[in-house]
């Protein structure tokens, strides 16, 4: 994907004032301090001017997953702290450590490398710990975590790291009654208390992702670290305006071609669609090479001459059709594939619906051959 200050044949327009609003919203819900997450090129909302909109509405600090990511974000000029969580073998910490960057350690050969790191460079590692406390992802299992923190703790003592975050991730936050949410907050707290004993008393604990940060106020803990959320998507599948959000994200294209066919006729490959009418087809030039997936032919809903249309035939690599009847459109007339949904326009949420999966998956994929183009002022440059 590229980004374009003008209009391109499609476009996903990313508004950052709603990213920078949705923040102020979440991190005025919790009355603490907010790391907002922007791994994964800002949700597919462009990594730097989404970490620069988020702390336009008073986020206190960044997540992503790898260092690359926190490096991207230093060579932009933010200063903000960041934490990058998803570390191997080959993770470049001596880099990570000279731009100022926290790292996650969840096995004894990682904190290892960080205080090797640390030796090397002359600089302290932030450090934070993470326990699996039922997700069976990242985290140290809870038989490993009294070793972890013993070591992390004689690393403290040596001047090569400073534990400054305790934390683990959730299962099933999104349902906010199942019976996990119980299970795994006992076992952070258990594996806190380890901590504490081991000495490791300035490290603030943090568990809460977006739906947490939502729903389950007993997770919050230290710290919020939403991630979905702060682009305007509930990460329970609602309306986001339930509570205070507005989607960022509008993806757009142009009409390329449209046509007069028969009764009948087959359209696209397959010939899985064919109309019982006379009718106009429009030619949408975006495919599965754009991030459209090819399983939403005759599925997913596309806002075109003034209503939705479901998508005629099978997704393409590079275009679509859609089925208009005798409404009035011409080549080069907008199309709006999903956005806030309040000029008519299908939501991520119904797409994700389409497709049997979640919004998270789209507006992440997106991307090929669209231009993004960024509207709103919060943390221009």
């Amino acid at each position: 994907m590229t980004t374009d200050p003008g209009a391109g044949r499609a476009e996903v327009v990313v508004d950052l004032d709603a990213i920078a609003a949705n923040t102020a919203v979440l991190r005025e819900r919790v009355a603490r301090p907010l790391m907002a997450v922007v791994k994964a090129d800002g949700y597919g909302h462009g990594l730097v001017p989404a970490a620069r909109a988020v702390l336009a509405g008073g986020a206190d600090e960044l997540g992503v997953a790898v260092i690359d990511e926190a490096l991207a974000l230093r060579a932009a000029g933010v200063t903000a702290p960041v934490l990058a969580w998803l570390n191997g073998p080959d993770a470049d910490y001596p880099a990570a450590l000279a731009a100022d960057v926290e790292v996650s350690v969840n096995a004894g050969w990682g904190l290892a490398d960080v205080a090797a790191a640390a030796r090397s460079t002359g600089r302290t590692a932030r450090v934070h710990l993470a326990v699996d406390t039922g997700l069976s992802r990242e985290g140290a299992p809870p038989d490993e975590w009294p070793d972890l923190v013993a070591a992390a703790a004689r690393a403290q003592a040596d001047g090569d790291v400073a534990v400054v975050g305790l934390w683990s991730h959730m299962a099933y936050a999104d349902a906010p009654t199942h019976p996990t949410i119980g299970a795994q907050v006992r076992v952070f707290e258990e594996a806190v208390a380890v901590a504490r004993a081991a000495g490791l008393t300035d490290a603030r604990r943090h568990l809460a992702n977006s739906a947490a940060t939502l729903a389950l106020p007993d997770t919050w803990y230290d710290l919020v670290r939403p991630g979905i959320a702060l682009y305007g998507l509930d990460p329970m599948g609602g309306d986001p305006a339930r509570h205070g959000l507005r989607p960022a994200m509008t993806v757009r294209a142009q009409v390329a071609l449209t046509k007069r066919v028969p009764a009948g006729v087959g359209v696209s490959y397959g010939h899985t669609y064919s109309p019982d009418r006379e009718t106009t087809l429009a030619l949408v030039p975006v495919g599965y090479a754009d991030g459209v997936p090819r399983s939403l032919g005759n599925r997913a809903p596309v806002l075109a001459a003034g209503a939705q249309r479901t998508i005629a035939g099978r997704v393409c690599m590079d275009q679509f059709v859609l089925d208009i009847g005798d409404d009035a459109i011409a080549a080069g007339d907008e199309v709006v594939l999903w956005g806030p949904g309040d000029a008519g326009e299908p939501t991520a949420q119904q797409w994700a619906d389409a497709a049997d999966t979640i919004h998270y998956e789209l507006v992440t994929r997106v991307g090929g051959r669209f231009v993004r183009r960024y509207v709103g002022t919060a943390g221009a440059v």
